[in-house]
């Protein structure tokens, strides 16, 4: 980017000397002239220090302000409609199988909200790069033309096909490009209270999956399935209006040419290997419980009206869960809230899911796993932002919710497979979820232990 273009877009959070610094180099002030002439004749025992850089130093991030709170309400619109969205796959899920797709098999329909899935993760490095060169404006206005216009598109199908490319596919990559600006723009605000920042924004997804399943379920019974998508997408276009008017990104975008090697370089670097293998064992263990809650208490005698409720209460409860964790986190280690977290989702899905046969044991599952599961959405962004040099903010998170999209598209269709190995039974999909939850759990551990080593009061 030229220094023309950077002198003309203002910084926030930067006094004039830092930015000065940011936009002319670590040459522009005479205090850096000096330093760096005293690093060249520097004694060949001590190591150079690392230019001064204004965009990581910490006391450059406002960490609050009109902008910046506005940017969080913004994202939080965001996260509404993509992972809120997302969110109620498992009333998808159930109704599919109930009516539009009866004829095919638990598994065969799943690859619908595994797709779905999939590519709202997957296309998550293409996101990114768009990003970090031009900002979040082409991302969010691309994004919401596709998130609505592919529900507008299901609204109308009636082939398998047509649900695959239209909400499978289409309307998710509209999500991706609505999710990944929003996650990587808070993270620009916000230092010192970004676990908590991007706790209140991921808390807008579990709004959506309140509010997703009941508008769909209700108005399914009430005026139909064509019109209970038409009304969603417009309530996505509403708060997508909304979070194109106040998302917005501290730092100016820095055009570079297109290389596979910003891609590939993260996986040099341990913490970034073992946090996105920790990504995909969780994710692949995770999202079955939301592909399936709904047909596991169906199949265990639970009515269709509470059993579709299900999915609310998992997300009533995730907004805590999304929320706590991020603060949580500031104080004592996202790291350790993470390890923290997942350990307790893994106990909930072996120790009271497996076991709960009744309506009672269902309904007490779901919001222990909302609250417990919250944390793999809410925190995964700042245990990225903590590793990441901030200029690669957008790739880098990309790069790692595309490793959990593969987790995420396996994952649905492998558990409806077992549902069909197990006779109709659910004993298999939930030790599939549990166990691989569980090797997530380590491998987060793993990653903990290698960036802040064995003591376990240690802020990681």
């Amino acid at each position: 980017m030229s220094s023309e273009l950077e002198k003309e877009v203002p910084i926030e959070g930067l006094n004039e000397t830092d930015t000065a610094a940011a936009t002319t180099g670590p040459q522009s002030t005479p205090e850096q002239d000096t330093e760096k002439s005293s690093l060249e004749h520097a004694p060949n025992n001590e190591a150079p220090k690392a230019p001064y850089n204004p965009w990581m130093d910490p006391a450059s991030f406002p960490d609050g302000g009109l902008r910046a709170w506005l940017t969080v309400a913004g994202a939080a619109a965001c996260f509404f409609v993509s992972w809120g969205w997302i969110n109620c796959i498992g009333v998808f899920q159930d109704y599919y199988m109930r009516a539009e797709l009866s004829q095919y098999s638990p598994s065969t329909v799943a690859w619908i909200p595994a797709l779905e899935t999939f590519f709202m993760l997957a296309t998550g490095p293409v996101a990114g790069y768009i990003f970090d060169n031009h900002g979040p404006r082409y991302l969010l206005l691309v994004g919401t033309f596709m998130h609505v216009f592919g529900l507008m598109m299901a609204s109308i199908s009636k082939e398998y096909y047509q649900f695959l490319l239209s909400q499978g596919v289409c309307s998710a990559i509209g999500a991706c490009f609505i999710f990944n600006p929003a996650m990587a723009c808070v993270s620009t605000w916000f230092f010192k209270k970004r676990g908590m920042a991007i706790g209140l924004a991921a808390s807008g997804s579990s709004l959506g999956g309140v509010l997703f399943p009941i508008i769909v379920s209700r108005m399914i019974d009430e005026t139909g399935f064509p019109w209970a998508m038409r009304t969603c997408a417009f309530l996505i276009l509403g708060l997508c209006i909304f979070a194109n008017l106040t998302l917005r990104s501290r730092i100016p975008p820095g055009k570079r040419p297109f290389s596979l090697a910003a891609f590939v370089r993260p996986f040099s670097e341990m913490p970034m290997i073992l946090t996105t293998l920790a990504v995909f064992f969780f994710y692949w263990g995770m999202f079955p419980v939301f592909s399936f809650i709904t047909t596991v208490a169906s199949g265990r005698h639970m009515s269709i009206g509470l059993a579709q409720y299900l999915v609310s209460i998992l997300n009533a409860a995730s907004i805590f869960g999304r929320t706590l964790p991020g603060i949580l986190g500031d104080k004592v280690g996202r790291f350790n809230v993470m390890t923290v977290f997942c350990t307790l989702t893994t106990i909930f899905i072996l120790a009271l899911w497996i076991p709960a046969k009744s309506n009672a044991g269902q309904i007490v599952f779901a919001p222990l796993f909302g609250f417990s599961s919250g944390a793999a959405i809410g925190l995964t962004p700042a245990l990225i932002a903590e590793i990441s040099p901030i200029r690669e903010i957008g790739v880098r998170t990309g790069v790692v919710f595309a490793a959990g999209s593969i987790g995420a598209l396996t994952g649905s269709p492998i558990g409806g497979a077992l549902i069909s190995r197990d006779h109709g039974g659910f004993l298999y999909l939930q030790l599939f979820s549990g166990c691989t939850c569980a090797v997530g759990c380590v491998l987060f551990l793993v990653s903990r232990l290698y960036i802040g080593g064995p003591s376990l009061m240690k802020k990681v």
